[in-house]
């Protein structure tokens, strides 16, 4: 495949001094070279995907042509900044500008490539809608013969709200280019190959190119039983002599977790004259201390380190290599392990390590049933989006906008050509625009839309070009150096001490009207306080958790307490025939109370619960174990599972008074609140719940008790 490539390109190659391509490479490189489809390629982390995306693109581009003639889109701006150093060196050989645009990049460069627009241009999906939005012509001027489209991490937009704005911008690119830009994902990790290739608009013409060769992993399970809110201190001791003499990353679940981890390491290696090395890194640390850890990480090559972090560093930011990874309790998902397990081992040859700690049994069974799916080669596939009347009303300002004015068979032609709304009826869009115009978001003049009074507000305001929530937060500073920033909280009060970036604070002013915190060093203190849940966990996870539960199975890589955990969980389920893993499901009795273990995904369980809040049950729901408790029952369970199912006969009318009475439960969408209430009930049926899959999960399982 060498010699197809351009002479510049094979340059590179030989100065890199690379002994040979790789699988996911050579692939690339003969099916971009050779043809017009667009192509997805699905290979494990550090396999070289981005190189197997520009190596054939920069050979095959005339960058002679004036315009942008590549974009790369990225989920986070972090991994622009990261990848913008590798690009631009690969572009150098053939003299094409390299040229990062998002809020932080230099505004210069950007005027220079709106002046002379060419070469490759590196973007978020935000920053996309914010030039389609705000500078049309300028788009025009920029995109008008785009050849290439490479979406890297295309798997974080799959079955997201984020995924379908994508879409949305790469039909509104269209018109203005006068090529067919041909679109190149990258992923580690895709469950569903359907969605990716739904991403392109162009199926059909879609191929997956996907590399199965896998790295060889040594996974370690400990267990340390937590009998309070903190970590227990054995865990942290244990983690600290396990990771103090190595690079790690550490994968705690939480914000929270992160600085609790961070903060004790770093005490403990106080105390013994330890290496001082150890960062917490998440979204809500200032990024030049972000930025700061990612290239300490990346350039030290003499000292151990220690990194409490969220999925800000799981996806592909280069920190170089890690010799292990932990992960504190259980993943939520396949994907998730996938990632964090691609972060170690990245040389050739070298295992990945993984070293689990679960505090309570369930977490342990969960870890144990990603483990064996991650085995089997499964990845969860992500539940496709249906009818997202939310991000139809967010584009329908964008493009009322990016139009200046249109009139509604001008929007309607629009929406209907878009493949993110091909199952949107003309209907639905006359009801949708006919409530923006009642709201005020819209006004009609001379039968042209415009935005509208209350509307300018929103589509003028920075936050209008994301489909996601950020919640509004305090900043902390330190002599006026910005550490992070939080939420407001009844913690945080004068003289309160806060952890955050790994180190201890003490509060000692807060600034309500500018919405900032200042703190001074200290000795002492509590976990912050973050909003967030824990993530949706898919049926196929929690199914596998009572395969294993009820299997004879003994699994290697646990040590002897993780070892007695599950022997214990498993004696506690004994009783219980289990027959059918499909439909069998376990029924505790003891006295007045009524245990029933579900052992399926967070959507099923979120419905059931709707259910029985619906029949006015006595009941509480614990999401670790699947499990609904019933008190008090009046009647039979299967009796209550088919009053449940018989619930769907009004169905709408049932979820409206819910949402009525509960209208917090739309919180999960930013531009659901805008929407006419037939629309917002619709939406919580569609994205909110899993009205199907716990109907036919109520219809078919077995109740099982102790026999």
């Amino acid at each position: 495949m060498f010699e197809l490539l351009s002479e510049p390109i094979r340059k590179y190659i030989r100065d890199k001094r690379w002994e040979y391509l790789r699988p996911i490479q050579a692939a690339a490189i003969k099916k971009i070279l050779s043809s017009d489809e667009h192509v997805i390629l699905a290979s494990r982390t550090a396999s070289g995907k981005t190189e197997a995306a520009f190596l054939p693109i920069l050979s095959k581009v005339d960058f002679r042509q004036p315009g942008v003639k590549v974009i790369y889109i990225s989920p986070l701006i972090a991994l622009i900044n990261d990848q913008f150093q590798r690009i631009e060196d690969l572009c150098s050989y053939l003299d094409v500008k390299v040229t990062k645009w998002h809020g932080e990049a230099s505004r210069s460069l950007k005027e220079q490539l709106i002046k002379n627009p060419s070469g490759v241009l590196l973007i978020t999906p935000e920053s996309l809608e914010a030039m389609l939005v705000n500078s049309p012509q300028n788009a025009r001027k920029l995109f008008g013969s785009v050849s290439y489209i490479v979406i890297d991490e295309i798997h974080s937009f799959l079955g997201a709200d984020r995924g379908i704005q994508l879409k949305s911008i790469l039909a509104r690119l269209k018109p203005l280019n006068s090529e067919k830009a041909l679109v190149v994902g990258l992923s580690a990790t895709i469950g569903d190959y359907a969605q990716a290739k739904a991403m392109t608009g162009d199926e059909a013409n879609t191929k997956v190119l996907l590399d199965k060769s896998a790295k060889e992993i040594d996974v370690r399970l400990r267990y340390h039983l937590s009998d309070g809110a903190d970590l227990p201190a054995d865990l942290l001791n244990n983690l600290y002599f396990e990771t103090k003499d190595h690079k790690v990353l550490i994968f705690p679940n939480s914000r929270s977790r992160c600085e609790e981890v961070a903060v004790k390491l770093k005490r403990r290696s106080e105390k013994v004259k330890g290496h001082p090395y150890y960062f917490s890194h998440h979204s809500s640390i200032h990024k030049e201390l972000r930025e700061y850890i990612e290239t300490f990480a990346k350039t030290n090559v003499r000292y151990p380190f220690a990194i409490a972090c969220t999925s800000t560093l799981e996806l592909g930011i280069d920190i170089g290599s890690v010799d292990m990874v932990v992960q504190i309790d259980s993943v939520q998902s396949i994907s998730s392990l996938v990632q964090r397990l691609g972060r170690s081992g990245r040389r050739e040859g070298e295992k990945s390590k993984l070293l689990f700690y679960a505090t309570n049994p369930w977490s342990l069974l969960q870890t144990l049933a990603c483990l064996d799916l991650f085995d089997e080669g499964y990845i969860e596939p992500l539940r496709p989006a249906k009818k997202s009347y939310d991000i139809l009303l967010h584009q329908v300002l964008a493009y009322v906008k990016q139009f200046s004015e249109c009139d509604f068979n001008k929007l309607w032609e629009n929406i209907q050509s878009n493949h993110a709304f091909t199952d949107i009826e003309e209907h639905e869009l006359r009801d949708i625009v006919a409530w923006l115009l009642e709201t005020n978001l819209l006004e009609k003049i001379n039968r042209q839309l415009i935005i509208g009074v209350d509307g300018e507000y929103i589509v003028n305001s920075k936050d209008f070009y994301t489909v996601f929530k950020t919640e509004p937060a305090y900043k902390i500073l330190h002599q006026e150096k910005p550490i992070g920033e939080m939420p407001f909280s009844p913690q945080l009060e004068v003289n309160e001490n806060i952890l955050l970036a790994a180190k201890i604070w003490k509060i000692i002013d807060i600034d309500h009207k500018a919405a900032k915190i200042s703190v001074t060093p200290a000795s002492d203190g509590k976990k912050p306080a973050f909003s967030g849940n824990g993530g949706i966990v898919h049926s196929k996870i929690r199914e596998r958790m009572l395969e294993v539960l009820v299997a004879k199975k003994e699994l290697t890589g646990m040590d002897e307490i993780a070892s007695e955990a599950l022997r214990q969980l498993r004696k506690e389920f004994s009783g219980f025939a289990i027959e059918c893993l499909e439909d069998d499901r376990p029924v505790l009795y003891k006295d007045n109370v009524i245990k029933f273990f579900t052992f399926q995904g967070t959507l099923v369980n979120r419905t059931l619960n709707f259910f029985f809040r619906k029949l006015n049950l006595n009941f509480t729901y614990e999401e670790s174990d699947s499990s609904f408790t019933f008190r008090e029952l009046s009647q039979e369970l299967s009796d209550i599972f088919q009053q449940s199912i018989e619930l769907h006969v009004d169905l709408m009318a049932h979820v409206a008074a819910d949402f009525k009475a509960n209208p917090s439960l739309l919180s999960f969408s930013k531009w659901g609140e805008h929407l006419p209430v037939e629309y917002q009930v619709e939406l919580l049926t569609t994205k909110y719940y899993d009205f199907e899959n716990a109907q036919n999960f109520l219809s078919r399982i077995n109740l099982v008790t102790i026999t």
